[in-house]
């Protein structure tokens, strides 16, 4: 992923004509453009002059963001869920999920979905079988390795542990998308007063 967001990082500070929109994921960078402005065969040469040393000596990229999030109640059904699959409690759920420093390796699924990496390993759960036909938007979830939080209503099967008051998907903001791939997130904590006075 640091080669990706290398190479997606060089493409916006220097923009080449005809290249229309990138999009990273985990391991690949999506290279729309305009073909009769700019070649497959000079957009490949052009990117194979900056293959050699990609994600070498890169910084972490981004900002880092910090996001409240009220765990557990209505706003994180699966909490309690969560806590007995692992042998602990919601507590220390909690203190676990909201340690760590994620890393945004894509945006997808809807837009503002962030997939974020880091999650510690003894927080790993499976998806849920069935799906909830609903998710809330600021809902923060777990599936497999990662976690993330639902930018929009939608369907998924994630385990929800809690919710933010955060938008993330905003199109009234001149940056309609809060986080962005290479960004850091931190969760923080908050009551549910805090929440419903944010």
């Amino acid at each position: 992923n640091r080669k990706v967001l290398d190479l997606f990082g060089r493409l916006r500070a220097r923009p080449v004509p005809g290249i229309t929109d990138l999009i990273p994921s985990y391991r690949s960078l999506l290279i729309q453009y305009e073909p009769l402005i700019l070649s497959t065969e000079k957009l490949e040469t052009f990117l194979r002059q900056w293959l050699p040393g990609l994600g070498e000596a890169i910084s972490p990229l981004g900002r880092i963001v910090t996001i409240p999030v009220h765990y557990g109640g209505s706003f994180g059904p699966d909490l309690p869920e969560v806590a007995e699959y692992h042998g602990m409690t919601p507590s220390e759920v909690i203190a676990l999920h909201s340690a760590v420093t994620y890393q945004v390796y894509m945006i997808g699924f809807t837009p503002g979905f962030p997939f974020l990496g880091g999650l510690d390993p003894r927080l790993y759960t499976p998806r849920k079988k069935t799906p909830r036909e609903k998710v809330p938007a600021g809902s923060v979830g777990l599936a497999d390795q990662q976690t993330g939080i639902y930018s929009l209503d939608s369907p998924g099967g994630w385990r929800l542990i809690g919710r933010t008051p955060v938008k993330l998907f905003d199109l009234s903001r001149e940056e309609a998308l809060l986080l962005r791939a290479g960004d850091r997130v931190l969760f923080q904590p908050i009551t549910e007063k805090e929440f419903d006075d944010y």
